[in-house]
């Protein structure tokens, strides 16, 4: 049978937790199909990054135009998604990037997640290309195409309350803005005026399709194995989350408790990564967030909220966490929290992934200070930085040119060293010149440099900054699993197990009452090794294989050292790095050269890749 198709691949077995079918809608044709997929895949790869990264293999052709119609857009639950419990009310979306041309996904906290579960579907495939601007609308087994003449070039804020007012509060919606429609690279997909998710250029993909908004809605519930046992352990987690003694200061503070423990531990990002202390540091921390904070807002099912909200210079609402405030606020040397908000405002409804604008500005913003780029801002002015962040969204003077990525920008201004991404997506908000487990987890991150795979710096602050051995190699990979691997698939908030030290064994626990599968944390963590290992194939097979180098963080973290803080004159070492790296391939089962061994896909049942390994993995 022709995979595409996607018709018909019945399995006999019954399973719970999961409606055991996928929507396909091709916009081209402006066609559904209903795809009843086996019970295997479901117990193989869960849902969520793993449904998604098995699409994109079996489905995608190589080579794909990340922008063209073959591209496949997948919006992805999980068993655990839309179900009582602690902050289960996320979503996965994704596609092959059109930033780094590998395999690109984002965790996306909306009332979306709970309309495609209570709309029947475990996942949403969207291929091809649609006639003009459309939104495309799921109720229950319907689903069709309506105009958006009117929402195209509308901001993300704008078009949602409109999207709210024709199909209801009670709709799931997701949407794009100007960034997504003008296929910024690093556009995003947003929804209820704060939530972002999909940083690789997943709202670009969206864009390219002339695909405004997604609305789900539906009546469905899916059939729990034992609902009454999955209850008693989802009220159990929800109480030892909020008995946590760490749950008082995070529902005051949120992520932004970690602009003063970043300072600190001298790993906050400074003037593109130049150095890990910011001297305005107070000035957009937690502390004074706290003293002005107006509202509190959280994605649905949510338990401990971390939507701090202020106004911004211009008295407008802003959400705000660490990572959006630590890039663009000390990354750019702006030191006024309420001026961060303004570029924080412009990114959420424009579209505009907050962590690559960050990034691309203070590149941008150095190389105009070497003289190799003409900009017109300079490190910490916040106005005319906020009218550049515009200028991407729409594509328009300089930045049409920085709306590529900081890959793309700095290849053509022909300054790479000081680019700070890996894979082509640009780093999040941890300086690793004194941190190369951090650096390594940016290396391996499945997506590019990000943090969400494996927050290791903490754990590595505490155990030993300078540290090359396999005992952090060994916590890294542990942190993948149950981040980039549990929660990613079943699909729900890492924060209540990272933020307030509660067990992974209540999800393994409300797995179990959900779906009838006696998974147990190993299982779990062997799903994510599968996943793991066949998004690195993607990789490779997008790439036309792989080298040591494509997993190396950015020149600067080795050649220049930091001047300022406690650890002044701290750089990483690329020998022990590189050594470092190996280790990382060999605890995976992982050629030389990063390409997964023939072996260890026949061990993770990853059958079909084997053939392409036994080409590249050296």
């Amino acid at each position: 049978m022709d995979k595409c198709s996607v018709v018909n691949e019945l399995s006999s077995d019954k399973l719970f937790g999961w409606y055991k079918r996928i929507l396909w809608y091709d916009l081209s044709r402006e066609e559904k199909k209903e795809w009843r997929y086996p019970g295997e895949m479901a117990r193989m790869f869960i849902g969520g990054r793993g449904f998604a990264a098995k699409i994109i293999w079996d489905h995608m052709p190589a080579g794909a135009d990340p922008l063209g119609p073959e591209n496949l857009l997948i919006i992805a639950a999980g068993p655990l998604t839309a179900l009582p419990g602690p902050n289960l009310g996320k979503l996965v979306v994704a596609a092959k990037s059109p930033l780094t041309n590998g395999y690109g996904d984002g965790n996306i906290g909306t009332w979306a997640a709970v309309g495609l579960r209570a709309a029947g579907w475990d996942a949403l495939v969207v291929s091809g290309v649609a006639k003009k601007p459309s939104v495309l609308v799921v109720e229950d087994d319907k689903a069709w195409l309506d105009p958006a003449d009117d929402l195209w070039g509308l901001d993300a804020f704008t078009a949602y309350d409109k999207l709210v007012e024709k199909y209801g509060r009670n709709a799931g919606i997701i949407l794009i803005g100007p960034a997504g429609e003008n296929k910024v690279r690093f556009a995003t997909i947003v929804s209820q005026k704060g939530r972002s998710g999909g940083r690789p250029g997943i709202g670009a993909v969206m864009g390219s399709k002339k695909l405004k908004a997604i609305v789900f809605k539906g009546s469905k519930k899916p059939e729990l194995y034992d609902p009454d046992e999955y209850m008693k352990v989802a009220t159990e987690a929800i109480k030892a989350v909020k008995k946590s003694p760490n749950y008082d200061f995070w529902m005051r503070q949120g992520t932004m408790m970690t602009i003063e423990w970043a300072q600190q531990a001298s790993v906050l990002p400074s003037y593109n990564f130049r150095e890990g202390v910011f001297e305005d540091y107070e000035k957009i921390g937690g502390n004074y967030m706290e003293k002005i904070r107006v509202e509190l807002h959280s994605c649905p099912l949510c338990v401990m909220a971390c939507g701090h909200t202020i106004k911004d210079s211009e008295g407008m609402l802003v959400e705000l966490d660490y990572e959006n405030v630590a890039m663009l606020g000390s990354n750019l040397g702006i030191g006024k929290l309420e001026d961060v908000a303004i570029l924080n405002r412009i990114a959420d409804s424009m579209g505009l992934d907050t962590i690559s604008l960050g990034g691309v500005l203070a590149y941008a913003l150095e190389a105009a200070e070497r003289g190799k780029l003409e900009l017109g801002a300079s490190w910490g002015e916040a106005k005319k930085l906020a009218e550049i962040a515009v200028m991407i969204a729409k594509r328009e003077e300089v930045g049409d040119l920085l709306a590529e990525g900081v890959k793309r920008v700095s290849e053509r201004i022909g300054e790479t060293w000081y680019a700070m991404h890996v894979k082509g997506l640009e780093i999040s908000a941890y300086d690793c010149h004194a941190a190369p487990g951090m650096a390594l987890a940016y290396a391996t991150s499945p997506i590019g440099a990000h943090h969400k795979d494996a927050w290791l710096i903490a754990w590595e602050v505490q155990h030993g900054r300078f540290d090359y051995g396999i005992e952090k190699v060994r916590k890294l990979i542990e942190l993948q699993r149950f981040r980039g691997g549990l929660f990613e698939t079943a699909v729900g908030c890492r924060f209540p197990v990272v933020e307030t030290g509660i067990s992974l064994d209540f999800y393994v626990r409300m797995f179990q009452k959900a779906t009838g599968l006696s998974y147990s944390l190993e299982d779990h963590y062997t799903v994510a090794d599968r996943i793991y290992a066949l998004i690195r194939m993607i990789w490779v097979r997008e790439h036309g294989g792989w080298s040591i180098e494509m997993d190396l963080p950015p020149d600067r973290w080795f050649k220049e050292p930091l001047t300022k803080g406690p650890l002044k004159g701290a750089k990483l070492d690329k020998d022990k790095f590189i050594e470092m790296l190996k280790m990382y391939y060999r605890e995976r089962g992982w050629a030389e050269n990063g390409v997964p061994k023939p072996e260890t896909l026949e061990k993770l049942g990853l059958h079909d890749a084997i053939e392409l390994a036994k080409k590249y993995a050296v």
